[in-house]
């Protein structure tokens, strides 16, 4: 298989798995008695040093094999980059089949086996430029991720839809680090009409594990058919997409036995998400992690609900979360 081409590397060092833990394993009393000193001796010593029925990859990842990396701190994912080592690879608009192009940014190690993965469009007019920031920056935290360039700038939402997953089914096929990737989880992002672009990708594709549209743009305002994790994240200064009629009645749409959050920046415009933003990061690789990976550690950040801050108006959603 032909290697990606590695063009950078962030972060300093890449997370080793826990120590494994071990259980003594149930023995009946007759068994036991019949043992010669020597082998309950030896047994019992190895159970004790924790070498009797030790795991190879740990007690954690028996529990859940799709964690990536060390536990969660609010330091940890407020961060600009994650625990992992990144590199970067270009997508042609050549080699691109149902998608302008992009570039893959992806955790440089295969230690720790797959990653989910993640597709993310810009808006109307914009290119991929405008939310290149978010592709280390969730790489980084254990994610392999694709920003797009669509096929046009002017794009509706539904063409956006369908062009966020032909860049997934391009990740999980077609490109070099396919082999890093777990195409069963897998979840879209966008912003403004790539926002809208990823409810209709969400709907299209009911498998995707999670959605997060971006000051999200569309012109149907109901969603009642989405069974995706979905984030809204909305701005109480936005003026192109007003959260009044996007956002907000996109997540009241929603089903209410769907796991669903709605986040309302405070002091933001429509075009916040275009620049390095701590607390759509911040919760954005919380919902990733929390239903990409089913990593219940990132849960903390989700629920209880987020209070009204300096950079939170509003903070809305299903908690505790079921799926």
């Amino acid at each position: 298989m032909q290697q990606p081409q590695q063009h950078h590397s962030t972060a300093s060092h890449v997370p080793t798995t826990p120590a494994a833990t071990s259980a003594p394993a149930a023995t009946s009393a007759p068994t036991a008695r019949r043992r010669r000193p020597f082998t309950s001796a030896l047994v019992a010593l190895l159970a004790v040093a924790g070498l009797h029925t030790a795991m190879p990859s740990g007690a954690q990842a028996a529990d859940n094999p799709y964690e990536r990396g060390p536990a969660p701190t609010t330091a940890s994912i407020e961060a600009v980059r994650g625990p992992y080592a990144v590199s970067q690879t270009t997508v042609s608009s050549l080699s691109a089949v149902g998608f302008g192009g992009g570039t893959i940014y992806y955790p440089t190690t295969t230690a720790d086996g797959t990653f989910g993965a993640v597709a993310i469009s810009p808006g109307f007019t914009g290119t991929q430029s405008s939310i290149a920031w978010l592709g280390p920056r969730l790489a980084s935290q254990g994610f392999v991720v694709i920003t797009i360039d669509t096929l046009t700038t002017l794009d509706q939402p539904d063409s956006r839809g369908s062009q966020l997953l032909a860049a997934l089914d391009h990740l999980t096929q077609r490109s070099a680090v396919r082999s890093r990737i777990d195409s069963t989880r897998l979840g879209v992002m966008g912003h403004s009409m790539g926002g809208g672009g990823s409810l209709e990708a969400a709907r299209s594709r009911p498998s995707l594990q999670a959605a997060i549209p971006l000051t999200g743009w569309h012109t149907d305002k109901t969603w009642p058919e989405l069974r995706t994790p979905t984030l809204l994240v909305g701005a109480d200064g936005d003026t192109v997409a007003p959260v009044s009629s996007h956002s907000e009645p996109f997540y009241e749409s929603l089903p209410s036995a769907l796991d669903k959050a709605y986040l309302e920046l405070n002091n933001a415009s429509h075009f916040t998400p275009n620049t390095s933003d701590t607390t759509i990061a911040k919760y954005s690789i919380s919902w990733l992690k929390r239903f990409i990976d089913n990593d219940t550690r990132y849960e903390q950040f989700l629920c209880p609900l987020p209070r009204p801050s300096l950079t939170i108006e509003e903070y809305r959603g299903t908690c505790p979360h079921t799926s």
